[in-house]
């Protein structure tokens, strides 16, 4: 186990966290929705970069969701969780794919050698931690130069108006109660949530944006498309989370840039915010590599 004196994680969100993957394992998704949203978040991610000869990390990796969609295109993926508990899930899920690497650790202990990864992502984690900014320059000091990291941080609605706003700080302290609860008193509450809220909505936004309205405002739209299931899944994420930060657009570019990584960009539509940036060349270093390892005299 390696989150042993660690200094950025939140104990009880590790916890719920494993306790949420074990009671949605995702198995229940279908292909199809796994692979839209996966789309949805990996849309700016270059593609060519999932080949057999490139090895990432899941950083955060939960039930392993994501990683089964990657894994079978690289080489290597580590999957990392802090969570004991989300790693079995993980295991089991991705139990028929045998370059798959599961570690227990935390953000700031993550145990692969520096400028080792050809790409990193992690949605819908670091804003969970404690040091959000501390968390990302740990996963950027692995990847190499020129690699992608890919993030997703909750957004702080600064794409919307202000009556939006004041509809999620009512919510929140709703979530702030619920969250504090024991586990199967929340699962129940937040099922309800799901069932009473989550889904009325989602589907009022369906049908809206089939008679051709604007539903970009419209509370819970993002789900318009999504399965009960995954309304059940998010709604407990939402609301039985103790710890969570929010950002703006431009605090996540100032923070990937302050984690040292160039060439950022921005998803301008949902989900809100997914980011990436990557690593700088170092044309010194290459010069200097290339040197002590020259390439092969070409055969004419």
């Amino acid at each position: 186990m390696l989150i042993e004196n660690s200094k950025n994680i939140d104990t009880k969100t590790v916890i719920d966290f494993g306790a949420e993957w074990q009671q949605f394992d995702q198995t229940a998704m279908s292909a199809t929705e796994a692979q839209k949203i996966f789309n949805d978040y990996f849309k700016m991610f270059p593609q060519n970069l999932l080949n057999q000869q490139t090895i990432g990390a899941d950083i955060g990796c939960g039930s392993g969701r994501w990683a089964k969609i990657i894994a079978p295109k690289v080489a290597k993926l580590y999957c990392i969780d802090a969570s004991k508990m989300a790693l079995s899930v993980a295991k089991k899920n991705l139990h028929s794919l045998t370059n798959a690497e599961f570690i227990e650790a935390s953000v700031d202990q993550i145990p692969l050698a520096d400028a080792s990864l050809d790409f990193a992502y992690s949605l819908g984690v670091l804003h969970h931690i404690p040091d959000t900014l501390a968390g990302i320059k740990a996963c950027v000091s692995k990847l190499k130069p020129g690699a992608p990291f890919l993030v997703y941080l909750y957004y702080a609605f600064d794409n919307k108006p202000k009556w939006f706003r004041l509809l999620w700080k009512a919510s929140d302290y709703l979530r702030k109660i619920i969250s504090k609860l024991p586990f199967k008193i929340k699962l129940f509450i937040t099922q309800i949530i799901a069932l009473t809220v989550y889904w009325p909505l989602a589907r009022t936004a369906l049908i809206a944006e089939y008679l051709k309205l604007n539903v970009d405002n419209f509370p819970l739209s993002i789900y318009r498309h999504q399965s009960f299931y995954t309304m059940r899944t998010d709604a407990l994420d939402r609301f039985g989370t103790k710890l969570e930060h929010r950002f703006t657009k431009k605090e996540i570019i100032d923070m990937l840039k302050d984690a040292g990584l160039t060439n950022i960009e921005v998803n301008s539509g949902a989900p809100y915010w997914c980011a990436i940036g990557y690593i700088p060349h170092h044309p010194l270093k290459d010069i200097d590599y290339h040197q002590k390892n020259p390439l092969p005299n070409p055969v004419h």
